[in-house]
């Protein structure tokens, strides 16, 4: 082995772990030997054409988004970095009377899939038939729980309206499947079902038989779940869960998440439901949390934001939601499954909105109609930070997943201590990550790290990174290559900054890295290297160190022999994408949200112009729907252009502070005794807003954005409820788009019950110093246009 040139202390040393050679044909999973693009399940990853294949899966409920805003939300889905989709498939919605059932309008499963894969994504089909979700009943139709049938079980009488439903749902899969060529690779039974498995295996029995075919089955796992082999166990992770205590400041589970760990399950997800439910009390001490050697860790529900519930209202940030995300990474995940992905609204039956709630005997009162989930992509398509920051993690895993799902963890700091550096190695032996952060919640932040250096044992070389001690500051979560190829002769030995992504252009290949504000660039080159434009050498040890001339951004190249490197700033890094535009993949830096769908480029502005590079540089882009004018390109080798949109914003009102007359006093309810949410809104302040008709028309989307204190608020038009809100610190978003005439004529009213602190209703510490009463410090019309770009190379 060779010697470390820059000793470090002992607890900065950690020796990465080989992994074994992988368990095959022991789970009875993945397609038959010789299907096209077969998917195997081994015990250390998924397979796809027999290379490790790290999928990226976000929920999406397609029956909770209007169908023709379905294309939107997928395409950034898929801009976001996304392969695969998952969707419930709520029972109430398509079998709202016994064996009367509905697929039309947004309820067509089969045309969102059809959808999805014209997108370039794979779809999860959860089928419950318990899904939860927040839904009435879990998903179940009034029906079925007023039969009084032994459900989730197996009970005869049960599993044969289980048949039925399954039965609706396989026809319209038909031709879709991956064994058929389809987009649709797997499908999980039931959810959160914790003591059940011989029915779990008997609902992928009874969906085998009637003709369902994927490679992946699956059930989740946490809780101490019991599930049968038969079934793929995937696992969560929330940094926060409305479902606590009104008492609970922060639970538990949520600081465990951000820390490295092997340990895959959570006792705590579900636990309100698993008590209040099923009477189901998990002492930590019975359940062994351990990893099975013969499973791959696989997640289905990474928290993508965090709902609220009325008596406890969480406020997950944008950095909590990629921490927490890159931590798994760390920590052996070789699927990261987001819940939720993209948000929307609850569903309207015969009994009203079907939302949880005391009155049907759940634990949790949450919004009637909102089920924004503060998710990557709001209820009305709202593209907020976590979609920016998890899309860098995701066109890494697309660059160099494969590699990274082979690779073994090894953790070399997990304990609550907040000094102590935490850190994991994922390795092959040979090359690796290396993951360090200093990040946690505001309301227990970690230490930053001076000087700091790390020492990884690799097979063959010990690689110390950085190569002089470095500060590390608080708040940062990143994941720096170790031995990663270049080109076949060049070696990245280590870097502080991280992959994103590589592409090709007409000069060659570019990789591009991140750095991380705060944290000095840094590379090291096996061997000796001529290093040349934005970057400076010096000898390392037998290695090359390059040091950037100037600034990160989108004109750093590093020139190396055969490979140029870009190192762009952290919020260069937050514009950029990879999609494919005319015909072939493109850098896009675009200061409004993009996505890529058949070959041209589709924005989505609330500002009234945008700018808009791509590298390899097409040679013109133009649209049919707006002005489009060449720009000062931000940096040699890119193309640039400003596109002017017709968004922007409007302000409505500013400065109120309505008066409730008579609010209700609080209540509580539900099994476990919780604060109720008010239903009576005739003492509540009421505030009419007149909306010029021109701020709803001529434009993709409008919406209202509410800033406002207070407890509930909900919006309506004429008389019927369009939104409502649990105030929880951030802005409360309507789309207007639907009811554009209406509003026209009549404008909205909100109706605004009064923040009282004695209620006991959590709301996080940084916005809990508010007044009592109701404030409204500003209302806007938001205009979101969309702009479909063309791209257009030279004629040859």
């Amino acid at each position: 082995m060779n010697t470390d040139v820059h000793p470090v202390p002992a607890a900065q040393r950690l020796r990465a772990k080989v992994p074994p050679p992988p368990r095959r044909g022991h789970l009875p999973l993945g397609d038959p030997e010789g299907t096209a693009d077969r998917i195997e399940i081994t015990s250390g990853s998924i397979e796809r054409a027999g290379k490790p294949w790290f999928p990226i899966t976000g929920e999406i409920h397609y029956s909770r988004l209007p169908r023709d805003r379905w294309s939107e939300v997928l395409g950034h889905a898929r801009a976001g970095g996304l392969d695969t989709v998952a969707t419930y498939l709520l029972w109430q919605a398509h079998e709202p009377q016994p064996g009367q059932f509905r697929w039309d309008d947004n309820l067509d499963l089969r045309a969102f899939i059809e959808l999805a894969a014209r997108h370039g994504l794979d779809v999860i089909v959860r089928m419950g038939p318990w899904a939860h979700g927040e839904a009435r009943y879990g998903g179940f139709p009034d029906w079925l729980v007023e039969r009084g049938v032994a459900t989730r079980t197996n009970d005869t009488d049960y599993l044969e309206l289980v048949r039925r439903f399954y039965g609706q749902i396989i026809g319209r899969l038909d031709g879709l499947t991956h064994v058929e060529g389809g987009p649709v690779v797997g499908a999980q039974m039931d959810n959160e079902l914790y003591d059940q498995p011989q029915h779990l295996a008997m609902l992928r029995t009874i969906a085998e038989d009637l003709g369902l075919r994927v490679p992946i089955w699956t059930a989740t796992g946490w809780g101490g779940a019991q599930v049968p082999e038969s079934l793929l166990p995937l696992y969560s992770a929330y940094a926060d869960g409305f479902w606590e205590d009104s008492a609970t400041e922060w639970p538990d589970f949520a600081a465990f998440h951000f820390r490295y760990s092997e340990v895959r399950d959570d006792l705590t997800v579900g636990a309100d439901l698993r008590e209040a439910l099923d009477g189901i009390v998990l002492d930590p001490s019975a359940v062994r949390l351990k990893d099975d050697a013969a499973l791959p860790f696989a997640t289905c529900e990474l928290g993508g934001g965090m709902h609220a519930a009325y008596h406890r209202r969480p406020l997950v940030t944008s950095e909590d939601v990629a921490a927490l995300a890159l931590a798994k990474i760390g920590s052996g995940s070789i699927w990261q499954g987001y819940y939720m992905y993209a948000g929307g609204t609850q569903r309207r039956g015969a009994h009203g909105t079907e939302q949880e709630s005391h009155a049907t005997g759940y634990p949790n009162d949450v919004p009637t109609l909102s089920y924004d989930f503060h998710a990557p992509v709001g209820e009305h398509g709202q593209v907020r930070r976590h979609h920016h920051l998890l899309r860098r993690q995701h066109l890494w895993l697309a660059t160099d997943g494969s590699e990274l799902a082979a690779m073994r963890t090894t953790v070399g700091g997990g304990s609550e201590d907040p000094s102590e550096l935490r850190w994991s190695v994922r390795s092959d032996g040979h090359r690796g990550y290396l993951f360090l952060t200093t990040y946690q919640s505001a309301r227990r932040p970690l230490d930053a790290q001076p000087g700091l250096q790390v020492a990884v044992e690799l097979d063959d070389a010990v690689v110390t990174v950085p190569s002089r001690p470095t500060d590390v500051p608080v708040g940062v979560s990143v994941a720096w290559p170790l031995r990663y190829p270049l080109t076949d002769g060049l070696v990245l030995r280590s870097a502080t900054a991280q992959l994103v992504t590589r592409i090709a252009d007409d000069a060659g290949e570019i990789v591009v890295l991140s750095a991380t504000e705060g944290v000095p660039v840094e590379l090291v080159l096996e061997g000796d290297v001529d290093v040349r434009g934005a970057g400076t050498a010096r000898p390392d040890g037998g290695h090359t160190a390059v040091d950037l001339v100037g600034a990160p951004g989108p004109g750093a190249f590093v020139e190396l022999p055969g490979v140029r490197v870009l190192v762009v700033d952290e919020e260069t890094a937050n514009h950029l994408y990879r999609l494919e535009i005319a015909g072939r993949d493109r850098l896009v830096l675009a200061d409004a949200p993009v996505y890529g769908f058949d070959g041209g480029l589709v924005a989505h502005p609330d500002t009234e112009s945008v700018t808009v590079s791509l590298l390899p540089a097409p040679a013109s882009l133009t649209s049919e729907h707006a002005e489009v004018v060449v720009a000062t390109a931000v940096a040699t080798p890119w193309g640039t252009w400003t596109v002017r949109t017709g968004a922007g914003r409007r302000t409505l009102a500013s400065g109120l502070r309505p008066h409730a007359a008579a609010p209700p006093e609080p209540a509580r309810g539900g099994p476990m005794d919780r604060l109720s949410a008010p239903r009576d809104f005739s003492g509540a302040a009421r505030v009419q807003l007149d909306v010029p008709g021109e701020l709803v028309a001529d434009v993709d989307r409008a919406l209202m954005r509410v800033t406002w204190t207070g407890d509930v608020g909900r919006a309506l038009v004429g008389h019927e409820v369009v939104s409502d809100h649990f105030w929880h610190g951030r802005a409360w978003d309507l789309d207007l788009t639907p009811w554009r005439e209406r509003v026209a004529r009549d404008g909205v009213t909100l109706e605004l019950l009064p923040w009282r602190s004695d209620t006991g209703v959590w709301v996080d510490p940084s916005v809990r110093d508010v007044p009592e009463g109701i404030t409204v410090p500003s209302v806007e019309i938001v205009r979101v246009a969309k702009v479909v770009l063309v791209a257009e190379e030279a004629n040859p």
